[in-house]
């Protein structure tokens, strides 16, 4: 065995190598400048001594590789700096590519970025059948490119129309779906995984690139263009180009330059020195790691491993609350008056189960771990109780009186109010220092950011259990000051009522709307109103803007009982759950926009001044992953610390 620093070089006695990697001093594989110069030393000795095959396997719990060292790139602020490193992967990789003896990646966990060109690279793929087992290049969500092949291989093997797909939005893709799509040459159990590896990588085969189907063989040659044209027309629903200058260079430089980043002449606006220079990467390479701040929340915890949830209030919100902790892996039981009120949120569930888990026998086994509860029996075994019924500050006294009477002494008290003070709700317990907010948003699916909520007796324990909690299933825990609307809803309800002012002025909704979309938001401020509800934002507004007289036009729908989607009808009218919107008028949408953040930002900035936030950072991160504000900007404090307003 040959042993480096990062990598070891196991070799058979039938001459099959496995080469290992194992990042030093890290918990999970990243390809910095030391990996991959002992990678090229391994394929070195490889050459020297070829063996029958050679299989790259990790040694780590956590998964195959992380991808590229985020923080090498963030150092490489130069033009200059960014093509060495990309040149570095690029060549080291098309090295890997054209060795003569066969090459296999077995691929167990996540597989991110340069692990996925790593793979790729590779004549086999084996995926490991694992919930864990992900592959991806989500290289534009850091407003960058995969520049060590990625653009060049991956629609080879899956064909331009998948691979731009994935490179384009940054998804995951799954064992299984690896497999479907031609990116995983089998999928297989974690049991057979290593000698399924050695019978692939001596079987022969010919690579996937060589499988290729005619459609696919016209599409990545003479109907370039046309695909090419199709996905700038997707990405232009999504991105602005001014905004999100990677996707479109991704399809430039699959299109014209063959995959190769380093081949765009340097002043074209799709080339590698353009990104690099521009303030969209900078942003989205501190938005990676605000994320990564969050997540840090979780951790340092230790002895909480929660399996039980126990949920009261079968509403949309506690519905959607319980079946996300039972997609990932808890056993939940959802309390509410009757039978009757639970079903819907079953039903819903059994549905969103069957569109996640694309698997009839693992969607009953996931309905299997949801189980009505009327009587609240559950209360007795779980590790963590989420309250989430109506806003009633007398209601939910009562009912965490009779929790706390039969909770566990160590289970996690948890309340899901969006509007009534921690404090207020503790009021009547015997041991108030045991009750933390857990605030989730609407879709639960959807929302990355739960704000964990510490009012101010909450013990720092139950905090700290909270955000391991809230980390555990995959969520995004915020720290936040007990106070009115936290800080997501106290920044969105200014800013959704000065849009609705903007309709009592006559501004059309539509163009209301047009304004936040150009601007980056991912949906309008009034079509935002509408699905939340009307009658919500009226009360949003008594509460948290303080307003003795509310936008006229939002009072005469709610008092016509015009609520929004859920009534068919608000600012617009809703066929099959879409906003039917007519033509936008013109104007100057840059000035309605500007007008309409002031007091958003105006608010974040009196947040994070009073504390209810620990740091302008943590008010980006929180407004960004719980509003969808920007990312292109940075976020709020960032926009403004940067001249943007």
């Amino acid at each position: 065995m040959s042993n480096f620093k990062h990598w070891g070089l196991e070799r058979e006695a039938d001459g099959l190598a496995w080469a290992i990697l194992d990042t030093a001093d890290s918990s999970t594989n990243t390809l910095g400048a030391d990996v991959m110069a002992e990678l090229g030393l391994i394929l070195d000795e490889c050459e020297r001594n070829p063996p029958t095959g050679l299989i790259f396997k990790s040694a780590k719990e956590a998964g195959f590789i992380a991808g590229a060292n985020i923080e090498e790139f963030t150092s490489a602020e130069t033009p200059e700096k960014a093509r060495a490193l990309i040149k570095r992967g690029w060549d080291t990789y098309n090295r890997l590519a054209a060795i003569s003896y066969p090459t296999l990646a077995l691929v167990r966990g996540h597989c991110m970025g340069g692990g996925t060109e790593l793979a790729l690279a590779c004549r086999y793929r084996i995926a490991v059948d694992e919930p864990g087992t992900k592959f991806a290049l989500p290289e534009v969500m850091l407003g960058i490119v995969p520049g060590w092949g990625g653009m060049l291989r991956l629609p080879q093997v899956v064909g331009p129309a998948a691979a731009l797909d994935m490179m384009l939005t940054g998804k995951n893709i799954d064992a299984k779906r690896a497999k479907k799509m031609g990116l995983a040459d089998a999928c297989v159990p974690p049991r057979v995984m290593e000698n399924a590896s050695r019978m692939m990588v001596l079987s022969g085969k010919p690579p996937r690139q060589a499988q290729s189907s005619f459609m696919q063989r016209l599409m990545n040659g003479p109907l370039k263009a046309l695909v090419a044209s199709g996905a700038r027309k997707q990405v232009a629903k999504r991105a602005r180009q001014e905004h999100y200058p990677a996707p479109y260079a991704i399809i430039d430089q699959w299109q014209n330059y063959g995959g190769e980043t380093l081949a765009v002449p340097a002043d074209k606006p799709t080339s590698l020195d353009a990104l690099v220079m521009h303030p969209t990467t900078r942003n989205l390479i501190r938005v990676f790691f605000l994320q990564d701040r969050l997540k840090g929340f979780g951790k340092g915890v230790e002895n909480f491993a929660p399996r039980h949830v126990h949920v009261v209030g079968a509403g949309v919100m506690g519905g959607d609350i319980a079946a996300w902790c039972v997609l990932r892996g808890m056993t939940v039981t959802l309390q509410d008056q009757s039978i009757e009120r639970i079903a819907p949120a079953v039903g819903r569930a059994a549905k969103f189960f069957e569109r996640k888990l694309r698997d009839k026998k693992l969607a009953r086994f996931a309905l299997d771990r949801l189980i009505a509860d009327p009587q609240g029996d559950g209360v007795r075994q779980a590790d963590v109780i989420i309250e989430a019924i109506f806003e009633n500050l007398e209601a939910k006294q009562a009912l965490f009186a009779d929790i706390e009477a039969r909770a566990k002494p160590d289970a996690l008290l948890a309340s899901n109010t969006s509007s009534l003070k921690l404090a207020d709700i503790a009021a009547k317990f015997k041991d108030p220092s045991r009750l933390v907010g857990i605030h989730f948003f609407n879709p639960v699916a959807m929302m990355s950011l739960v704000e964990v909520v510490a009012g101010e007796i909450t013990a720092p324990q139950a905090a700290q259990k909270a955000a391991a909690f809230v980390r555990g299933i995959d969520k995004l825990p915020l720290p936040v000051r007990d106070a009115p609307g936290f800080l997501v809803n106290a920044v969105l309800a200014p800013y959704m009522h000065e849009a609705m002012r903007c309709i009592d002025e006559g501004i059309a909704p539509e163009t209301i709307d047009a304004a936040m979309l150009a601007f980056g938001m991912p949906m309008g401020p009034i079509e935002l109103a509408d699905t939340v509800g009307l009658d919500v934002a009226v009360a949003a507004g008594r509460q948290l803007v303080g307003e003795a007289d509310p936008p006229k036009k939002l009072v005469e729908l709610v008092s016509a009982g015009h609520l929004g989607k859920k009534s068919g009808k608000g600012f617009y009218n809703w066929v099959e759950g879409k906003a039917q919107k007519s033509g936008v008028g013109a104007g100057d949408t840059a000035a309605l926009a500007e007008r309409m953040l002031k007091p958003l930002l105006d608010a974040t900035q009196r947040l994070v001044a009073a504390g209810i936030v620990a740091d302008a950072e943590l008010a980006d991160a929180g407004v960004i992953f719980g509003t969808g504000f920007a990312p292109y900007t940075g976020g709020p404090m960032n926009y403004m610390n940067s001249g943007g307003r």
